[in-house]
């Protein structure tokens, strides 16, 4: 039985090593996994709940949380297996309009890439991404999510960034990820798709 240690982990490591370690097992075999806070212990519960995974066994001492599961389920894709008609699906437009989140740069750029993290150990992604003004950034130099960013359009989620936005920062030759767009991308979203969230 493979076992995790993850003590330690600030938020939101421990689900995103457990994602990776049910990926590398196969249904039906066993995992321990090690946590030292209660609020690391309830992200990874929820997590192996949403996936539909069997909690064998769970053990508490002091601050430390053990927590034995048993994998049910294929992982190793993240897309669903039924098809769904346009009509059905629940559309999502995200609008990210800065490189940080928050005001304080440090932990704003800690905190992006862990709601980057998040999205994909979760699998809770939009249909589509638009990049703009200080948010162009985080296609082309942010090293660090770039391959996050490449992870979410491998699964399917349409990633643009503004051109204008692109030219004004001195960008233009430097777009690791997706494509160029212009305002119409984000029009046409706030018009129609259900859904517009703007992080900025």
């Amino acid at each position: 039985m493979k076992e995790l240690d993850l003590r330690g982990l600030p938020c939101p490591q421990p689900v995103i090593k457990t994602a990776e370690a049910l990926n590398e097992i196969k249904e039906g075999e066993r995992l321990k996994i090690l946590v030292d806070s209660e609020v690391s212990f309830q992200n990874v519960q929820k997590f192996l709940n949403s996936q539909g995974h069997k909690v064998l066994k769970i053990e508490e001492s002091g601050k430390n949380y053990l927590l034995e599961i048993e994998k049910t389920v294929n992982l190793s894709s993240p897309f669903t297996t039924c098809e769904i008609s346009s009509e059905e699906k629940k559309k999502l437009l995200l609008i990210i309009a800065n490189d940080t989140l928050g005001k304080e740069e440090i932990i704003g750029r800690t905190l992006m890439k862990g709601f980057f993290e998040s999205m994909l150990a979760h699998n809770l992604i939009p249909d589509r991404i638009f990049f703009m003004n200080r948010g162009v950034k985080l296609t082309t130099e942010e090293e660090e999510l770039i391959p996050l960013i490449k992870e979410l359009e491998k699964r399917g989620v349409e990633i643009f960034t503004c051109g204008t936005c692109l030219k004004y920062f001195n960008l233009e030759d430097k777009l690791q990820v997706g494509k160029r767009g212009g305002t119409d991308l984000y029009l046409e979203g706030i018009f129609q798709f259900k859904k517009t969230i703007w992080i900025s």
